[in-house]
């Protein structure tokens, strides 16, 4: 038995597009969900070190849910490189202000940490609302489980 490793033909080929409704969706399983497509890993071809992965649209960001006592528990740490400098926002004023942003730091929390995971984070768009201005990629809708 050989290894089999796709050709460069089959990882160039075209990138479907996939959107995603967050409405009522939770948040970590919505965010593995969405690396295991951002990642290519739904394709018979996937291979570790190929950006296999399709583009993936998020919409309703602001309506996604936490389990537990995450909403009052959960935060996100930032620091500016100064002493001091250190910022932490609970995860409901991040809601309220940047609701793309908690998608986006949980989805990139389960990609790879090279410049290969960057590539990928990529291919991710999200939007607070309902409207996203990539109609014309015709995406598909990608069915989440709860």
């Amino acid at each position: 038995m050989k290894t089999y490793s796709a050709k460069k033909a089959e990882i160039d080929q075209p990138k479907n597009w996939f959107i995603v409704d967050a409405r009522g969706k939770t948040l970590g399983r919505l965010a593995s969900q969405v690396a295991h497509v951002l990642k290519g890993k739904h394709k018979p071809t996937y291979g570790t070190h190929y950006d296999m992965g399709d583009f993936v649209v998020v919409v309703n960001a602001e309506h996604v849910r936490l389990s537990g006592n995450k909403m009052q528990q959960k935060t996100y740490f930032s620091h500016s490189g100064y002493p001091g400098g250190e910022k932490i926002t609970p995860v409901r004023l991040m809601l309220q202000r940047h609701p793309e942003r908690v998608i986006m730091f949980a989805v990139k929390g389960m990609l790879p940490k090279n410049s290969l995971g960057r590539r990928m984070l990529k291919k991710l768009k999200v939007y607070a609302g309902e409207e996203h201005p990539h109609a014309a990629q015709q995406p598909k809708p990608l069915d989440i489980k709860n």
